[in-house]
């Protein structure tokens, strides 16, 4: 509802003290970030999705981004990196 993709049928959303109605919409957008409740995981290794966000990463640019995602855990997996996720038919990760 805080992004006004919907507008509340009943009532109204305050942002602070500002109902959100009275935001410009694009000002409204511009000033929050949305993280979605169901992340995508593309088909390929926890490497492939990584690498998605920047195909220039170096292994020590990745590693640091694990380490600051408190994803410390990939590092014992059997695979690491080289985990495959993305797919229900593959042994894989949640988005969560």
């Amino acid at each position: 509802m805080i992004e006004r993709f919907y507008e509340p049928s009943q009532g109204n959303v305050y942002l602070d003290s500002t109902n959100i109605k009275d935001i410009k919409l694009k000002t409204l957008r511009e000033s929050i970030g949305y993280v979605s409740q169901e992340p995508c995981l593309i088909l390929g290794t926890i490497k492939d999705n990584i690498l998605f966000g920047n195909k220039d990463a170096t292994d020590d640019e990745i590693n640091h981004a694990l380490k600051q995602a408190n994803a410390n855990f990939i590092f014992d997996m059997e695979h690491k990196l080289d985990t495959y996720i993305g797919s229900a038919s593959v042994m894989n990760l949640s988005g969560g």
